[in-house]
């Protein structure tokens, strides 16, 4: 069971740091999903009986996840997500050169093969990413990404379209051995009770996020909602 950390405890919510390579939900063979080691930390020490999520993320996805304290917050947070009033932001390091290095990445997604999602040309029900980049290594750099949408796997397949796949991403990488899949959920900003909160939380594991060049890139895109956003 992991240590779990707690970036913050408010009256109705929790907010956690996930660990990379750790299911949400409980699998067979695989022990607790983080959802019931959260459950299970949060009733020890903090003396909270009832936990609902909010959100989720991949297997390999770290970072910022919020839980409900109660069924009443639950829900406003499911209706704060459904009217997009729940803005995220993640950390992704790829290898190569894009497509392009800022912009918007825009379409349906199609279910494709082993699991996988593929982005079409098509605009009925898209996903929508805004994402803004920057070179960290030689043929590598770091995107700052913006979902408008809530998509399964949508930042892996955003990127992907752009052919540079996360690095270490096990379904869209190129099988290049890293230490981990480098996609962070690095900061959460929304409205509650008319109070704003906001959280920025830095990737605390993997090699190539705790790189000089990288830190400082990170730095520079602290805090992501006062960065100059291409247009929608």
């Amino acid at each position: 069971m992991n240590t779990i950390k707690l970036v913050d405890e408010e009256v109705d919510f929790l907010v956690v740091d996930k660990p990379n390579d750790v299911n949400f939900h409980d699998e067979e063979n695989t022990g607790f999903g983080f959802y019931s080691q959260v459950k299970k930390f949060a009733a020890a020490q903090l003396g909270v009986e009832e936990l609902y999520p909010v959100h989720r993320l991949d297997k390999m996805t770290s970072g910022l996840i919020v839980f409900a304290k109660n069924i009443n917050t639950a829900r406003a947070f499911q209706l704060m997500f459904e009217q997009h009033q729940v803005e995220k932001y993640y950390l992704a390091i790829a290898d190569g050169k894009p497509k392009k290095k800022q912009g918007l990445i825009k379409g349906d997604m199609e279910k494709s093969r082993r699991g996988m999602w593929k982005l079409m040309r098509t605009t009925e029900n898209p996903a929508i990413s805004q994402f803004i980049s920057s070179s960290i290594a030689v043929k590598r750099r770091i995107y700052l990404i913006k979902p408008h949408s809530g998509k399964t796997h949508q930042i892996r397949v955003a990127l992907n379209s752009l052919g540079v796949p996360i690095l270490g991403d096990p379904l869209y990488g190129n099988n290049t051995k890293t230490d981990r899949g480098y996609l962070h959920a690095f900061a959460i900003k929304f409205t509650l009770e008319n109070k704003t909160y906001q959280y920025c939380q830095m990737p605390t594991s993997g090699d190539e996020y705790s790189t000089s060049a990288t830190i400082a890139e990170i730095e520079k895109l602290t805090p992501p909602w006062q960065q100059s956003w291409p247009k929608i």
